[in-house]
């Protein structure tokens, strides 16, 4: 399967120029697809510049941006690997993960000076030899590059497509619970077989406005922007998530739908009733764990439906889903499996059991994961 993830963005350009691409909540930012596509090509340029070349691991951390859209979208045009970093975690943590991905390159936005010193200081216990900071570029670190002046130093000319189909696309590290953090591998056919099977299963219409408000190192988030970029939808970015923001977001942006995990979907509900707004607002995606028959029944209230995702960063998103019509008569259902996608659930000798019994998931699509990056 010959496509790039980043090139999904060059098409919609050309196909809806002037659609509204990305809403930025913090700075009022607003682009097009055609002014997105531009910036996009312009980082994809100067990273090559730079002499990042395809296949090369390029770190980010970075808050909710358009710096991270931006920085995701290039080195997938150049091909490059992106490695997006949890910020909530402590040097150690993101020492492990820099230096087990081999990323030579990290964007960091100005606010983790601290521990991007920190890092930066520890010399070859990293691989980082390329430093780019965003910001209001008033304090750049003396080893870094400001991102602005990078990005604006290129051409807004199209890249030459540096990976397409099987070739990696990110490494995405997984929590650790039960040890070191695993790097699942997804490439850029991965991710579009993620695409389309969102896409099959989901109610997008054109003029559909997306509210991003996980973490963007997070799949639940990652995923649904680069889906937004293939079907023309805007994304509109919160920094961090905050419910009353939220709710004024969804009024004044006509947001029409959004993935929050169930405790988002609570703090929701204890807003003021008379600063909900939710005209616009037809479905929100849910995961992570299941959400209680009292939410969904006090959203349905409000004429919004909850469609409830079992999933996980190794299947790029999608396993199962449940629609709330289905969740209130099949309490505790993970539902059906997503288009393009088979689940079993299998006993120790990988045969079926019977429904009452206990199994391990088995998923198989196109979206599944390559490999944990070098734990084959």
């Amino acid at each position: 399967m010959n496509v790039n993830v980043g090139d999904f963005l060059a098409r919609r350009a050309a196909v809806s120029p002037d659609r509204e691409a990305y809403v930025d909540t913090s700075t009022g930012l607003r682009l097009s697809f055609h002014q997105l596509n531009d910036r996009v090509n312009q980082l994809a340029n100067a990273l090559v510049n730079e002499g990042v070349n395809p296949g090369d691991r390029v770190a980010l951390c970075l808050m909710n941006s358009v710096e991270f859209v931006e920085s995701f979208l290039a080195v997938a045009k150049m091909g490059g690997v992106v490695v997006p970093l949890n910020w909530r975690l402590v040097a150690d943590e993101l020492e492990f993960i820099i230096k087990d991905s081999g990323a030579e390159t990290m964007i960091y936005g100005s606010e983790f000076h601290s521990v991007v010193s920190d890092l930066q200081s520890r010399g070859d216990k990293t691989d980082v030899a390329r430093w780019i900071e965003a910001g209001d570029g008033a304090s750049v670190l003396s080893f870094a590059q400001h991102y602005d002046a990078v990005r604006d130093s290129a051409s807004a000319s199209e890249p030459t497509l540096g990976a397409i189909g099987d070739d990696l696309l990110f490494i995405m590290y997984t929590s650790g619970t039960t040890g070191l953090p695993k790097g699942v591998v997804h490439s850029h056919a991965t991710v579009f077989w993620a695409i389309l099977t969102f896409e099959a299963s989901c109610d997008l219409r054109d003029g559909d406005r997306y509210l991003v408000a996980l973490p963007l190192f997070h799949v639940g988030a990652l995923t649904p922007v680069a889906l937004n970029v293939y079907r023309g939808v805007t994304s509109v970015v919160m920094r961090e998530f905050d419910p009353v923001r939220a709710w004024s977001l969804i009024e004044e942006e006509a947001v029409t739908t959004t993935l929050l995990v169930p405790a988002m979907l609570n703090f929701m509900v204890q807003v003021p009733s008379e600063q909900i707004h939710a005209d616009q607002l037809r479905w929100i995606q849910s995961g992570a764990a299941p959400v209680p028959v009292s939410l969904i029944e006090q959203y349905a209230g409000m004429d919004i439906e909850i469609h409830q995702i079992y999933g996980l960063t190794e299947s790029c998103g999608p396993a199962c889903v449940i629609g709330a019509d289905n969740a209130l008569k099949k309490v505790g259902s993970t539902g059906k499996a997503f288009f393009h996608t088979e689940v079993r659930v299998v006993n120790d000798t990988g045969d079926d059991v019977e429904p009452g019994e206990q199994g391990e998931v088995w998923v198989r699509g196109g979206h599944i994961m390559l490999e944990y990056w070098h734990r084959p």
